[in-house]
C-alpha cells in the first residue's frame, strides 16, 4: 500500500504542490528518495531517520521508497523533511497505532464513548488527504522554519485544503494568509498526537497578528534637511504618484538626504501588499520582520547583477524585488556597472522580472519606485556658479553616457539640486519642529486618497484611459503639446508629463488637471545635466 502525504514548495512567486508518496517492501533495510531532488531533500534520509527515532518512533527495518510527485519539478529546500516523516510513520502503521492508544485512553476515562472501530483507519487516511505539511526536521525531532512558507499555504488554500501544518517560527507568516486553517506544534510527535486527538493542547493557540513598529528614530525627515524647497516640492510629487525620479546637483548639496528622507514619508502598506512583502522576503529568509512599513532597499554600486535583478543558483529575487511596493534607491547612480543600469529598462516598464535559467525560469514582481542620486560630472562641479569643474569634456561626456537615454526616459521626474547658501545653514537646529514633514505627509495623503477613490495609482495609469483618468483643460493640453513638439518628447515621456501633473493636481485637491499643474509637470521634466 502507498502512503500519500501533501506538501508544498516555493516555486518562484508562486508555488507547487508536492505529493510525497512512500512505498514500503521487503528487502534490506534502506530509504531512498527520488523525483528530482536537489542535494538537501537528498540529506533529508538522515534528518528524517533521527528525527523518527528520537522522536519515540521506531524507524522501519524495510526497504522504504520516497516518490516526490510531479517527479519532472526539481524539489529543493528542507520544507519536505516533515511530510516525508509523516508519510513513512503513516505507511508503517504508526500513526493509527497512536491513535488507538488515544481512544482506547479516553474511552477509559469516559466509559459512554464508544469502542473503537474498525473504520479509524479509513478516517485517519482521510483526514491526512485534506491535511498539507511543510517543515523542516532538526535530528531530535523539532520542528524548524523554512523559507516559502506563504507560498506552502497560498497554493494549500487555491486546491481546498482545509488544514497546513507550520513550524512554529513560521506560523506569524502563514497566519497572514486567510481562508484557510494554520497549525503549528514543536515537535514530530506533537504533532502527530494533534493529528490523532483533535483536542490535544499541542497545537499553537495564539492566532494574534503581531505587527513590528516602525523605528521612527532612525529615519531622516525633511525637517532635517535645510532648504532645498524646489527638490523637497518634487520629492512630495514623486511620493504622493510613486514616481520615478532622478536628482542631480554637486556633492553634498543633500541629495542623499532627500532621497533617505524619502522612507519617513512612504504610506503603510496595506494587507494584500503587506503579504506580498512579506512572501518575497520569505522566499530570501526563513525569519524577517513583518511590519507595516514600506521597503527601502538600497544595494551599493558594486552589486552584481544576480543581487540587484535576481538570479543565482537559486535563481532567488534580487533588490528590485525585494524593493516591491516601496523605494529602490540607487546612490551615485553613474557608479553603478552599464549593464546592472541597463538592466533596469524592462523592470520599470513591465513591473516584473523574469529570472531565466538552464533549468528553470521564474518570475518575481518588482513594482518599485525608483529614487537615484548623480553628480553632473566626475569631480560633481559641472554647472556650479561657485566652484569651477576640473573635467575634461571627454571625461563629461563619458560620465554622461554612463546612464543611455532610454533609461533617463523611465525617470518621471528629474530634478536639479543646487548648494545650499551658508546664510540658510546657520539656523539652529534646534528650532525643527517637524512641520515641514508634517505637512509632506498631509500631502500625499491628500494624493493617494484621490488616487484610492479611483481605484489606481497615477503611475500605473495606462495610456488609453489618460482621457477619462487624467481630464486636462484646453489650455493645458496646448501647453503639453507645444512643449512635446518643442523639446521633441518621446511618447512615453508625454504621457508621463501627464501622470506627474495629475498626482499636482491631488495634491491641490483639484478634480481638473489645469495649466499651472502641466506647467510644474513640464519642468521637472527638463534635462537635470
Amino acid at each position: 500500500m502507498v502512503t500519500k502525504i501533501l506538501s508544498a514548495i516555493p516555486l518562484g512567486f508562486s508555488g507547487e504542490l508536492v505529493r510525497v508518496e512512500c512505498d514500503m517492501n521487503k528487502g534490506l533495510p534502506s530509504l531512498s528518495i527520488v523525483g528530482l531532488p536537489n542535494t538537501t531533500v537528498s540529506e533529508a534520509r538522515d534528518r528524517v531517520r533521527s528525527a523518527i527515532v528520537n522522536s519515540g518512533f521506531v524507524f522501519p527495518a524495510r526497504k522504504i521508497t520516497i516518490n516526490l510527485a510531479p517527479a519532472e519539478i526539481k524539489k529543493e529546500g528542507t520544507g519536505l523533511d516533515l511530510p516525508i516523516a509523516i508519510a513513512i510513520l503513516a505507511g508503517s502503521g504508526q500513526i493509527e497505532k497512536m491513535a488507538k492508544e488515544v481512544f482506547k485512553e479516553k474511552a477509559q476515562k469516559s466509559p459512554e464513548n464508544d469502542a473503537f472501530k474498525g473504520s479509524r483507519s479509513v478516517c485517519l487516511t482521510k483526514k491526512l488527504s485534506k491535511m498539507l505539511f511543510a517543515g523542516e526536521l532538526s535530528l531530535n525531532g523539532e520542528i524548524c522554519a523554512i523559507p516559502g512558507v506563504i507560498n506552502a499555504v497560498e497554493i494549500a488554500r487555491s486546491t481546498g485544503i482545509e488544514t497546513v501544518y507550520v513550524p512554529p517560527e513560521s506560523l506569524p507568516y502563514a497566519k497572514l494568509v486567510k481562508g484557510i486553517e494554520i497549525r503549528s506544534t514543536n515537535n514530530l510527535r506533537e504533532l502527530i498526537l494533534s493529528i490523532v486527538d483533535e483536542e490535544s493542547d499541542c497545537v499553537a493557540n495564539d492566532t494574534t497578528l503581531r505587527l513590528t513598529p516602525a523605528l521612527q528614530g532612525e529615519h531622516v525627515i525633511f525637517d532635517n534637511v535645510h532648504g532645498q524647497i524646489q527638490a523637497k516640492r518634487a520629492l512630495i510629487i514623486a511620493i504622493a504618484g510613486r514616481h520615478n525620479i532622478l536628482l542631480s546637483g554637486p556633492p553634498g548639496t543633500g541629495k542623499t538626504m532627500l532621497a533617505r528622507a524619502a522612507h519617513s514619508l512612504l504610506p503603510p502598506l496595506d494587507d494584500e501588499e503587506l503579504i506580498d512583502v512579506v512572501k518575497i522576503r520569505g522566499l530570501v529568509s526563513a525569519t524577517t520582520l513583518i511590519t507595516a512599513e514600506r521597503p527601502f532597499r538600497a544595494p551599493h554600486h558594486s552589486a552584481s547583477a544576480a543581487s540587484l535583478v535576481g538570479g543565482g543558483s537559486r535563481a532567488t529575487p534580487g533588490e528590485i524585488s525585494l524593493a516591491h511596493h516601496g523605494v529602490l534607491f540607487l546612490d551615485e547612480f553613474p557608479e553603478f556597472p552599464r549593464n546592472l543600469i541597463e538592466a533596469l529598462r524592462q523592470p520599470l516598464e513591465d513591473r516584473t522580472v523574469t529570472v531565466s535559467r538552464a533549468n528553470c525560469k521564474l518570475s518575481y514582481p518588482a513594482n518599485f519606485m525608483l529614487i537615484a542620486t548623480e553628480n553632473p560630472c566626475p569631480c560633481g562641479f559641472l554647472g556650479d556658479p561657485d566652484r569651477e569643474c576640473s573635467c575634461s569634456p571627454i571625461q563629461i561626456a563619458s560620465y554622461s553616457k554612463k546612464i543611455s537615454g532610454p533609461i533617463l526616459d523611465r525617470f518621471d521626474m528629474r530634478v536639479r539640486v543646487e548648494r545650499v547658501k551658508t546664510r540658510e545653514l546657520a539656523i539652529s537646529p534646534h528650532s525643527s519642529t517637524r512641520h515641514e514633514h508634517e505637512t509632506a505627509q498631509k500631502q500625499i495623503e491628500r494624493a493617494l486618497a484621490r488616487q484610492r477613490a479611483r481605484g489606481i495609482g497615477n503611475s500605473e495609469i495606462a495610456s488609453r484611459d489618460m482621457g477619462e483618468l487624467c481630464r486636462i483643460e484646453e489650455s493645458g493640453l496646448e501647453l503639453l503639446r507645444g512643449a512635446a513638439d518643442k523639446l521633441s518628447l518621446s511618447m512615453r515621456s508625454y504621457f508621463k508629463i501627464q501622470r506627474v501633473a495629475r498626482t499636482i493636481a491631488d495634491i491641490e485637491n483639484s478634480e481638473k488637471v489645469e495649466v499651472a499643474h502641466v506647467a510644474e509637470a513640464l519642468q521637472y521634466r527638463k534635462e537635470s545635466r
